[in-house]
Formats: C-alpha cells, structure tokens, sequence
C-alpha cells in the first residue's frame, strides 16, 4: 500500500481505476446540482487530480480551469478529458493557496477529497495553511459563487464515520461557516477480484481482507459535501 503522495506522485494509472469505480449511483453530480445550477458557469477544479469532478462538469458549464499540485494526475486528467471531446477545460499546476486566476473570476469553486491535505501535511502550521487556501478560494470567487468540497465520511461503513485523523479539519469547515451533508458514492467493481486488489492498494491489507470476508464487490462509501456560499 503506497502512502498518498506516493499515489498522487506515481499511480494515477491505479488511482484512476479506482475512481472509476466510485460513484455507481451517479450522487456526485446531483448533489452539485441541488446547489447551484451549472449552465453557464465558470469552475475552478482545485486538487483535480485525474479530473473526476472536471470531467463531471465539462459537459453542463461554459469552462473548467482544473489546478492539482501533481503534473503526473493532470496528464491522466487530460489524456480523460480529450478522450471525452469535450474542449471547454484546462489544466495547470498550482497548490490550493496560489491559484493562478485573477481576482473574483470564477463562479464555482470545488475541491474534491484534497482540500484536507492541507491540514493532514501541514504539520504544526495546519491551520494557517487551511486559512490561506481559504482566503485564495475566496479571492478567485465572484460575489455571487460558491464554494462545494467532498471528503470522505467513512469506507466500509454502514453510517457516515468521519476519519478521526480528520476532526480538526472538519472543525475547522464548520467554523468557517461551511453548510454540510453526507450521502452514498459506492464503489462497484467489476469482480471481487478487483475489488479486493484495489480497495487493498489503497485503504490497506486489511480493508482488502474484510472486502473478501464480507463479499464486496460493491464496497459501501460514505462521502460527505461541505459548501460555502
């Protein structure tokens, strides 16, 4: 099981197929849409990684800027994105607290399961580093955006369970004013086989050795939605 700047750094190949798995039920992108309409919107992707939540959007708004820290996530964003034909999108390198887009130019802001690595790496400075990525989502906003973050809420669960490692940034969320729901995004592999390999790769031996004990071939997943207006 490598660490997660090991997967960001070197398999987004693996990262991919998992989540292409996610989501069987298609919540994602109806919870965007009980939040904000998306025709005409401009988006900025931050942590977009191999472009989930670009490719999500693409096809309903007018132009997704999709940032990540790792050059190796955005080319497996783009080589997604050109596969799907759609043109209204861009990629670039940039971290969370410096986005390189002018002041109140986009309508939505989303970052899906990455705005927490800024407290989860951010050692004794964890806050100030969430403030400033804060501040930088604020900044490029328009009057009128919005802001909508996904974290996980629990893999292999029944409930919601929010990882306890990550209770001072889900703290943090609520006292900066982030309204907060949870819903299901379910990973469905295509055997057990699968299912096993790639939830061990990811969430451990264990995880792996409790998906062939219980049968998963669709591995419960708890994701909660975090949003600002």
């Amino acid at each position: 099981m490598p660490t997660e700047k090991e997967v960001y750094a070197s398999h987004a190949d693996q990262y991919e197929r998992l989540i292409q798995r996610e989501d069987y039920q298609g919540n994602i992108l109806k919870e965007i849409e009980k939040l904000v309409s998306l025709k005409g919107l401009t988006v900025a992707d931050l942590g977009a990684g191999t472009g989930r939540l670009t490719r999500l959007l693409a096809p309903y708004v007018d132009f997704v800027h999709a940032f990540d820290a790792s050059a190796h996530m955005l080319a497996e964003a783009a080589r997604s994105l050109e596969a799907m034909g759609v043109k209204n999108w861009a990629t670039g390198v940039a971290d969370h607290r410096q986005i390189p887009l002018g002041d109140a130019s986009v309508d939505l802001v989303v970052s899906g399961w990455s705005f927490c690595y800024l407290a989860v790496w951010g050692g004794d400075a964890w806050k100030i580093a969430l403030e400033d990525g804060l501040a930088e989502m604020r900044r490029i906003l328009k009057p009128d955006g919005k802001i909508i973050i996904f974290e996980t809420q629990g893999t292999g669960v029944a409930h919601p369970t929010p990882p306890a490692h990550l209770a001072a940034y889900f703290d943090f969320l609520a006292e900066a004013g982030f309204g907060s729901g949870a819903f299901r995004t379910d990973y469905r592999f295509a055997s057990l086989a699968e299912a096993q390999e790639l939830s061990a790769f990811f969430f451990g031996a264990e995880m792996g050795a409790k998906v062939i004990r219980e049968g998963w071939q669709v591995l419960p997943e708890w994701t909660g939605v975090y949003w600002l207006p």
